[in-house]
């Protein structure tokens, strides 16, 4: 059995209240689910392939790249995650640490980390991830890592109004400056927000050459009537090919709640 990797407390008992499994299915992170599933379908291409989904959390993307006919591999240090993407059909879960994939060289298609990078506040631990990923997937084969941008929370908490309050914007400002997120007040948890120029450079260090960066959201996440379209198929094709035209405008990749970052070996 695969022992519990280290892990900061505050993060587990966070991800332990079980909100994982449902949140990308809800509210105004479904944009963050539909525009992730668009993305990565363009990037990977035709299945099936082997994808290793590194911190992928209770499999929501996996449940999908599952259904593709990709052969997906879960790993995440959460427990409860691993139990619930075990139950997904086509997918295989076991805990696992970014930092220290216990996986064969080159044995992937395609290596993602769609949350590991913002849960690892030292840089030094962002670049051991990315350098695993490197490991792990095959001559050609594709990485992708997901980071939250450095005014995220500045903006998520404006929209919301939970800026008004002289606490919470304070650690938002303090947020703003430096990228670290603490636990509280913030109703997130530990976490690295990035400024999208940073990505790259992680990358180089790991010995990844970037291909390209995609803002997920772009500036519709801010617009709550946005939400109001995904529900319908239709409507919801609309919007995903609008942010398409804009995500990988420079000006524009800062906006956006989420960035991919994508490389091939």
């Amino acid at each position: 059995m695969t022992s519990q990797p280290a892990i900061d407390p505050a993060l587990l008992a966070y991800y332990d209240l079980g909100r994982e499994q449902s949140r990308l299915h809800h509210g105004h992170d479904r944009l963050e689910y539909w525009r992730t599933q668009d993305v990565l379908r363009r990037l990977l291409g035709p299945a099936p392939l082997r994808v290793l989904d590194v911190g992928g959390g209770a499999g929501a993307h996996a449940e999908w790249l599952a259904a593709d006919g990709h052969r997906v591999d879960l790993l995440d240090p959460v427990p409860l995650h691993v139990a619930q993407a075990a139950e997904l059909p086509g997918v295989t879960a076991r805990l696992g640490d970014a930092r220290a994939l216990d996986v064969p060289d080159a044995a992937y298609d395609a290596v993602l980390l769609l949350g590991p990078l913002y849960h690892l506040p030292d840089r030094a631990d962002r670049i051991r991830a990315l350098a695993e990923a490197r490991r792990a997937v095959r001559p050609g084969g594709l990485v992708v890592a997901a980071t939250i941008n450095r005014y995220a929370s500045l903006h998520d908490h404006l929209r919301r109004g939970g800026y008004f309050d002289p606490r919470t914007r304070g650690q938002i400002d303090a947020t703003t400056e430096s990228g670290l997120l603490g636990a509280a007040p913030s109703g997130f948890t530990t976490a690295y927000f990035h400024r999208p120029a940073e990505v790259p450079g992680e990358f180089h260090d790991a010995g990844l050459t970037t291909t390209g960066q995609y803002g997920l959201e772009g500036a519709a996440w801010l617009l709550g009537s946005v939400n109001d379209h995904l529900d319908d198929p239709g409507r919801r094709r609309i919007v995903l090919d609008a942010l398409r035209r804009t995500e990988a405008e420079p000006s524009l990749l800062g906006v956006s709640g989420h960035l991919l970052t994508a490389a091939r070996t």
